[in-house]
């Protein structure tokens, strides 16, 4: 396309017109300006080759593929041999070369090292002249007397030591400081009489024969660099030889125990271990059998453990059948029993008399020398049950499996209630299959379902009666929406004969009991889920748990059914935290208390339910305005029918202002609630202030106050479960006819672990 004589753009001349006017100086001008650059700098280049080809006998073209150290290394190596220089480093100013960097004739090494440009020379006079190279490119020739001035007016200087044996020295950099490497390939002769020389800033680029590495190739030589040097000064501490003031460093650390050095800005800290605080390494093993909530096995376990002894411990409450090994050694069933090896050592009053006369410590060195045999008692081993107690199936499995198969069970149409019912058949179906395949009466199948009914294999589909025979319907437990997703269910009911109430609630206590002693704290304030998720005790509790399934509640009296629900509660709630985790605000609060269940008598019950439903007597929940159990539901029947306040300080919800994490005895549980009560109000449940007259009290006292009654009235109470001191203060505030103040302290819902 042509543009009209009109439009046609004018040439512009602004680059050799210098008259031209500023309209016309546009963009052309910086192009020709850069062009002109360009080209002058291309010619430059093509100059300083063609001049290393003629003087040094390299063909640089052909050296374009080598990388830069090596071209470096040719041009040295092929500079030496040719002749022994015996001028200045810096070009001469009445050099008529036509090499715009000047007539380069001695050997140079450009190796770019934390920043500095190393440069080698020979001369061929042996004098103690030094030379400094000056910003303005000259050479400056300065006698040995003068060689060590400092010349501060100039600040482009490079400071160089006079010269030894021809060569030119350099002073050393800080001994911290990454020390240069020669370009990769030099002899070792080459290098032993070869110096550094530092050149400034202002040396002029061109000097530089060959072109510059990449940054990505000097990246990578100062990461080896830094490597390089971290190792040299990691080895440096292992090892005992250095210079005297590494020798000063490192005689510091001894005493310190810990040396900190820094390197290119990354600090590196190195603890030595000391001899005197290595420990005695033990080949063999200590082991003590023991039983949960015994006072002589608590003594031994805190023992071993405040003076860092490993040890195994044999439980046998959890394992059961150890209890026969444990008779087979010593004869009885006592414990604790302390084995070294497979040697017995004795009980807590043999540790307690050894550790007093002072040769505890020389016994067991003596006794653990030698490696454990394997006639000593073996470690419990993770996932093995104890097979001593046959599990009886249920005398009504034949029947219940024949049922399963043989009932047509479907969704139904409740025309009454208009409501469909999943998973459910009807009363006289099971009749007729009783009586078709077990060769009985009407009456006998009545009896047997009814049997079913009470022993929980079936339930009426709304909990209306037991069993009858007509067009009722019923279904098997597991087809219960809510069953599956309790959490003691594994896709099927336990059908193995139902224990009774109490020894499951035994061995739950037992079991839990064991758990604390070994994944809590002394004080049961914080407790470790991690290692409880990974130990065979709670491998083991989660098989107990199975065991809910069908026990029968009702026969349970009210201190057992007390204790049973209050240890389950506390046993449940561990478990929840480390199945979902424990919850993090007010929305998520309510469903871990509503959604995680077990499935105990054939009902399903929530931590909620238990709480609010069992132990409260069916009441309502704070903040919440329906009881956990409505009309007919058949949970009400385990209801506690009266209220006691104290399980308010016996069950712990897995927060850090909660009571401590503890299992009740069906025997001594009123002993023990008050006892736990009077513990929590001693820790951080109250606190007096008798100068502000205020009493400040847990937030459990406000949120429950219906089950407590009035607050001066909670005040006389709390008084039976206090410490002198605060007894004290807080009958005075009570007495004097002033007012008092309650304050409910703010509650901390941060786990206890």
């Amino acid at each position: 396309m042509h543009l009209p004589p009109s439009t046609k753009p004018p040439r512009d001349n602004a680059l050799f017109n210098p008259t031209s006017s500023k309209a016309t100086l546009c963009v052309h001008r910086k192009q020709y300006i850069f062009l002109f650059v360009f080209f002058f700098w291309v010619t430059k280049m093509e100059l300083i080759k063609a001049d290393a080809q003629d003087k040094l006998g390299i063909n640089v073209a052909e050296a374009n593929g080598v990388d830069d150290g090596n071209l470096v290394k040719e041009i040295i190596q092929t500079g030496l041999a040719k002749e022994n220089l015996s001028k200045s480093v810096h070009p001469s100013p009445n050099s008529n070369s036509d090499d715009p960097a000047g007539d380069i004739k001695p050997a140079q090494k450009d190796h770019q090292e934390d920043g500095f440009c190393e440069i080698e020379t020979e001369e061929e006079k042996q004098d103690s002249a030094t030379e400094i190279l000056g910003s303005d490119g000259a050479v400056k020739r300065i006698t040995s007397t003068e060689s060590h001035e400092e010349k501060e007016e100039n600040d482009d200087i490079i400071a160089v030591s006079p010269k030894t044996n021809g060569y030119i020295q350099v002073i050393q950099p800080d001994i911290h400081l990454p020390k240069p490497e020669a370009p990769p390939g030099l002899s070792p002769s080459q290098q032993q009489n070869e110096e550094v020389v530092t050149r400034s800033k202002s040396l002029s680029n061109s000097f530089t024969i060959v072109n510059m590495p990449s940054i990505g190739e000097f990246i990578k030589d100062r990461s080896n660099s830094l490597s390089a040097t971290i190792s040299k000064r990691l080895s440096f501490f292992k090892s005992d030889e250095g210079d005297d003031y590494n020798m000063n460093h490192k005689a510091n650390s001894f005493h310190s125990g810990v040396t900190e050095f820094n390197i290119s800005g990354l600090k590196v800290t190195v603890k030595l271990k000391k001899d005197d605080e290595e420990e005695e390494h033990i080949k063999g093993r200590i082991t003590f059998f023991s039983r949960s909530n015994c006072r002589d096995c608590t003594a031994v376990r805190s023992f071993f453990r405040e003076r860092g002894l490993q040890f195994v411990e044999i439980n046998i409450d959890v394992y059961r059948q150890r209890e026969k090994e444990l008779i087979e050694r010593t004869g009885n069933s006592q414990v604790p029993q302390i084995f070294f090896n497979e040697k017995l050592f004795g009980g807590l009053v043999a540790l307690n008399s050894l550790r007093n006369s002072g040769g505890f410590e020389q016994r067991l060195k003596v006794m653990l020398e030698k490696k454990c045999s394997g006639k000593a008692p073996a470690p419990p081993v993770y996932g093995f049950d104890d097979h001593d107690e046959e599990e009886l199936s249920d005398e009504m499995v034949g029947k219940v499996r024949v049922l399963r198969q043989k009932l047509p069970i479907q969704d139904r149409l409740m025309k009454m209630k208009m409501k469909i019912v999943k998973n459910c058949f009807a009363g006289n179906e099971m009749i007729e299959v009783l009586i078709r395949h077990f060769d009985c009466d009407r009456k006998e199948a009545v009896e047997i379902g009814k049997q079913l009914a009470r022993k929980h294999f079936i339930h009426h589909v709304l909990g209306e009666n037991d069993f009858e025979d007509g067009n009722h319907y019923y279904r098997f437990i597991e087809h219960e929406p809510s069953i599956p997703n309790c959490y003691n269910f594994r896709g099927s009911t336990n059908d193995n004969e139902p224990k009774p109430a109490v020894v499951v609630g035994q061995r739950l206590n037992k079991i839990m009991s064991a758990i604390l002693e070994s994944y809590a704290s002394d004080d049961r304030c914080l407790v470790d889920y991690a290692g409880i998720n990974k130990s065979e005790e709670f491998r083991r509790y989660v098989n107990l748990a199975q065991d809910l399934h069908r026990v029968d509640l009702l026969k349970l009296s009210q201190d057992e059914k007390l204790a049973f629900f209050l240890n389950l509660h506390n046993a449940m709630v561990i478990h929840a935290v480390i199945r979902l985790g424990y919850p993090e605000g007010a929305i998520d609060r309510r469903h871990f208390y509503s959604d995680f269940q077990y499935i105990v008598g054939g009902s399903p019950y929530s931590l909620n339910a238990i709480k609010n439903g069992i132990l409260r007597s069916n009441r309502r929940s704070p903040y919440s305005l329906v009881k956990p159990f409505g009309p007919g539901d058949k949970r009400l029947e385990v209801v506690l029918p009266k209220l006691n306040p104290l399980i308010h300080f016996g069950l712990c919800n897995g927060t850090r202002s909660s009571p401590t994490v503890r299992f009740f005895t069906p025997q001594g549980i009123e002993a023990e609630l008050r006892c736990a009560t009077r513990e929590f109000f001693q820790s951080n449940g109250i606190e007096v202030d008798l100068e502000k007259r205020t009493v400040y009290l847990t937030r459990i006292i406000k949120w429950f106050s219906a089950d407590f009654g009035q607050e001066k009235e909670i005040l006389r109470w709390i008084i039976n479960y206090l410490e002198a001191t605060k007894a004290g203060l807080l009958m005075h505030l009570l007495g004097d006819g002033g007012p008092v103040n309650i304050v409910y302290q703010d509650y901390d819902w941060s786990i206890n672990a």
